[in-house]
């Protein structure tokens, strides 16, 4: 799959000052992290394999689970925020098309439960409002996500209501768990997703 004409050839690039300051990330087996990540995650392995957060990172820190601090938002946000556009060597944070705001996490209510799921939605906002790589830039965020958190989470990409113009038409295809393991099958997009999320083992 190749691009032509950039849709948006100067898009709109946020200060630093806009961002949201990050939150110290943790540097527990942070060189053994950095080895997994896309590499591991498009060769096959399981999801959370290559989770920040999963717990068999912490093998020397306290086994006790309550010292373990509970992903939010931010961390979430975190993991999709590097991500590159696919026609601009410029971050999505960068770009304004995901936004701490839009990143949403509703948690069981019984978190001791070990069948209890967290439910993250992230609402994207394209840089153009007939973008038509709005749908690979929500896969490769849901794909990032989906092998990022633990099993117990499940990870919904959206379109930000009035930002598209076929918003319905995208949104139908990332919540289309068939649709999305085919994509994934496809050599030429599994390429252009490792090179969007690179610059997530960076990080």
């Amino acid at each position: 799959m190749a691009f032509s004409a950039k849709e948006n050839a100067n898009p709109t690039i946020l200060s630093a000052s806009d961002l949201p300051s990050h939150r110290q990330r943790r540097k527990v087996n942070e060189d053994s992290s950095k080895q997994h990540g896309i590499r591991e995650l498009l060769m096959g392995r399981p999801s959370y394999a290559i989770d920040p957060f999963y717990l068999s990172d912490y093998s020397d820190t306290d086994s006790d689970d309550s010292a373990v601090e509970p992903i939010d938002e931010e961390e979430i946000y975190d993991l999709i925020a590097p991500i590159l556009d696919p026609e601009h060597p410029l971050s999505l944070e960068s770009l304004g098309v995901v936004k701490l705001q839009d990143v949403h996490l509703l948690s069981p209510p019984d978190p001791t439960n070990p069948a209890a799921l967290s439910r993250v939605l992230v609402e994207l906002t394209p840089t153009v409002s007939h973008c038509s790589l709005a749908t690979i830039i929500g896969l490769c965020v849901r794909v990032r996500l989906d092998q990022a958190l633990p099993p117990s989470y499940r990870v919904e990409v959206k379109i930000k209501k009035g930002t598209h113009n076929s918003s319905e038409d995208v949104n139908k295809q990332l919540a289309d768990k068939e649709r999305v393991a085919a994509a994934l099958e496809n050599a030429n997009l599994m390429s252009i997703l490792r090179n969007m999320m690179k610059p997530c083992l960076e990080t």
